[in-house]
Parts: C-alpha cells; structure tokens; sequence
C-alpha cells in the first residue's frame, strides 16, 4: 500500500518533466521556427516596457518644467469687474494687497509685485530699441526661480535706496553687447535718468513669451519703479508658499484677503500651478495608455502567431499523438504536452523581451547623464502577460490535439 502511493506520487513529477524536457527537445529540433514566431512576443513585452518608460519620461519631464518655473507658486492678477450700466472705476491690485496677504496667510515665504512699464531707448548707431521694464521686489528672484546667468540680482538695500540698477535677460544682452558679462556695467537711459547693468538673467525654464518676462524684460527695484507711475496698482502679484502642499489652502485665503479689500463685483484671478500639474499628469497617463494599447495589440498578433504554428505543428504530429495515445498517455498529457511548448515559446520571447526593454533604459543612463525611470512592475507585467498570451492562445491547438482518435492518428499519413 505504501509502495503504491509512493509510485502515484512520483509519477506526476516524473510525467510534468519528461513532458517539459520532450516541450524543449521540440523547440531545439525546430530553432528557426519557433524563433520567428516569439519573435513577437519579444516585440511585445519590450514594447511594453519602453512604452511605460517613455510614459514615465514625459511625466517626469514636463514636471520638472513646471518645477523650474515654480510649483510653490501662486500669483493674482485683476480680471475687471461685472459688466454694469453705471461705469465704475477700475479696481486693481495694489502693493497694500500684498502686504495684507503677507501679513494674514502664515505660509506665504516670498511675495513681489509687478509694474509693467515700457520705454524706447538708444542702442547705439543711432538706433533705438523697446524694452519692457518691470518693477519688482528683490525676493522675486527666488519667487519666479530666476537664473542669474552674469553678475548679480539687486538687494534689499538696493530696494530702499531706491538704488538705480537693473537686470536684462542674457538674450538681449548678447544681442546688443555681444555676451551677457560684457553687459554688466553698462548704463541703460530710462526717461534721461541713467541705470546701470547690474546682471543678467533668464528663467529657469523657457516659457516662450507666455509669461511677463520677455526678451526685452529689463528688471528694476520697485521702488524706483513708482517713480514713472502715479498710483500704487500693479499689474499682477507673486506669492510663495514653503511646501507645494500648501499651495491649495494658501491660494484661498490670499483670494479671500484680496476680495475682502475690494468692491464685490471686481474680479480677481488668484490661481497657482498645480491645476496644470494635474492636466500634465493626466496627458501622460492617457499618451502611456494609449501607447499601452498599440503594445497589446503586438502581443496579440504575437498570440495568433503562436496558435497559428502550434495548430500547424499539431497537424505535423498527428501519426506521433497516435503512437503516444497507443502507448498509453491520457488527453491531458498530451494537452499539457502542447500547452507547455506553446508557453515555452511565448515566457522564452518575452524573458527576452523583458531584457531588451530594460537594457535600453539602462543603457541611456548609463552612456549619458539622462537618468530615465525605470519601472519594475512593467518588467512583471510584461512576463505575466506572456505567460497569459502563451496559456490563452495555445490551449486551443493542445485541445485539438488531445481530442484526435488514437486509431485514426496511426493511419495518417
């Protein structure tokens, strides 16, 4: 009794190799074949794995953007008011607007505001040239995440001084003084009055003249702005808060601060980045997926390649399924026999895929300094799919071959 139930519990293991070896012997004696046909699902699994990176990439990337323009960043501006009958007189912002905000909202860190002036001036060979000046604090330099490409950014003394000094982006610089450090030093006229050329600078990241700073952006201290203007407004206010959680909570309360400074029907726009973060986010994820969708439809055709050769190789075999019916094996081990060379072809394709698709990656960060993401899970993934692929497309061809008539498989020829 204790022998036999040794014997049945051997027999299986023993069966599940000598079919897994025979599933190998198949696919050696048939290299090019199979090769082809898992060449698919090599495709497929590496497809899938370079789509996600490639997804992840352009998420990192056009957050990192957002960062350098800056996601602790809220910034108001006014809108106008309600269309009414009886006109009423404009209601901007202020600099007192900042103040109260400052003074009210905990998390703000940094806060600027901005006059938007022009000027003509000279630029030698009796040619004059527009610039656009703005009147800042000295904080919105870290506000706005500036870089100072040549000497340095005006001070807080320089604020209260109301010192005569000034920074010009180093695109135009380079345009008129043929290098931004030759710029400094150099005086700009500004209505008679002279400016020296302190620095100059450009934004971390290029937003192609969608925001206030331009080309011919000249910076100057505020205060020395209020002497070309008559009244306190602005044209818009930088905040920033310490933590890109705070954003949210703060741009309420500053929206809260300004309206309660001003007429009810004026209308203010106090809006911040992570709106934009979040369509970036969703752009991402509907390009990953839908990339993820061309990569399914790989493995897909890659599955009927692989039923198309196994129902072939069925058709090969009939006079051999016979003599192993004859020879005693049952319908399921010729069904898993079958099945098995089928999942060999489709987990063997996709091993390789897998190694492919993370060697590209790797590769890049390795030869160069772009360090692309690389996801894991993708890698699992992609070997589970191409374990399903293999077990889904091969069971109707290991199913056909289980169900042929012993007898009438000997007579084929």
């Amino acid at each position: 009794m204790q022998v036999s139930t040794a014997v049945s519990e051997l027999t299986p293991k023993l069966a599940f190799s000598e079919i897994m070896s025979f599933a190998y012997d198949t696919f050696c004696s048939n290299k090019v074949r199979f090769m082809l046909t898992a060449l698919g699902m090599v495709i497929g699994t590496a497809s899938l794995i370079l789509v996600v990176t490639i997804g992840l990439t352009g998420k990192q990337y056009v957050l990192n953007q957002i960062q350098g323009i800056g996601a602790n960043l809220i910034y108001a501006e006014y809108e106008g008011g309600a269309q009414r009958i009886t006109s009423t007189a404009p209601d901007p912002l202020t600099v007192d607007d900042m103040k109260a905000a400052d003074e009210q909202v905990s998390e703000i860190v940094g806060a600027s505001p901005v006059v938007a002036l022009s000027e003509r001036i000279p630029v030698g060979d009796g040619k004059e040239r527009d610039i656009q000046i703005l009147g800042v604090y000295p904080q919105y330099r870290n506000v706005r995440n500036l870089v100072v490409a040549s000497g340095r950014f005006f001070d807080q003394q320089d604020e209260q001084s109301h010192t005569k000094a000034g920074l010009v982006t180093d695109k135009w610089a380079q345009e008129i003084y043929g290098s931004a450090q030759d710029a400094v030093g150099k005086t700009i006229k500004l209505s008679g009055l002279p400016f020296t050329i302190v620095g100059t600078f450009h934004e971390r990241v290029d937003t192609f003249g969608q925001s206030e700073v331009t080309t011919n952006t000249f910076l100057i201290p505020y205060s020395v702005a209020r002497y070309f203007t008559d009244t306190p407004t602005v044209k818009l206010i930088y905040f920033s808060v310490a933590d890109p959680t705070m954003v949210a909570q703060a741009t309420e309360q500053i929206r809260r601060v300004i309206q309660s400074r001003h007429r009810a029907e004026s209308v203010y726009n106090i809006t911040n980045l992570t709106q934009l973060v979040a369509v970036a986010e969703k752009t991402a994820n509907a390009l990953t997926m839908v990339l993820l969708g061309v990569a399914a439809i790989v493995l897909l055709v890659s599955g009927i390649g692989i039923m198309n050769i196994m129902l072939a190789t069925v058709s090969a075999r009939i006079r051999e399924i016979g003599i192993r019916k004859a020879l005693g094996a049952t319908n399921r081990e010729i069904r898993f026999q079958f099945l098995s060379e089928a999942i060999l072809i489709s987990v063997g394709g996709g091993l390789i895929g897998v190694v492919i698709g993370l060697a590209i990656p790797f590769s890049v960060r390795f030869l160069t300094e772009y360090r692309l993401p690389v996801s894991g899970l993708s890698a699992i993934v992609a070997i589970v799919v191409s374990s399903l692929v293999g077990i889904l497309f091969g069971t109707v061809p290991a199913t056909r071959a289980a169900k042929l008539d012993p007898v009438e498989s000997l007579r084929y020829e």
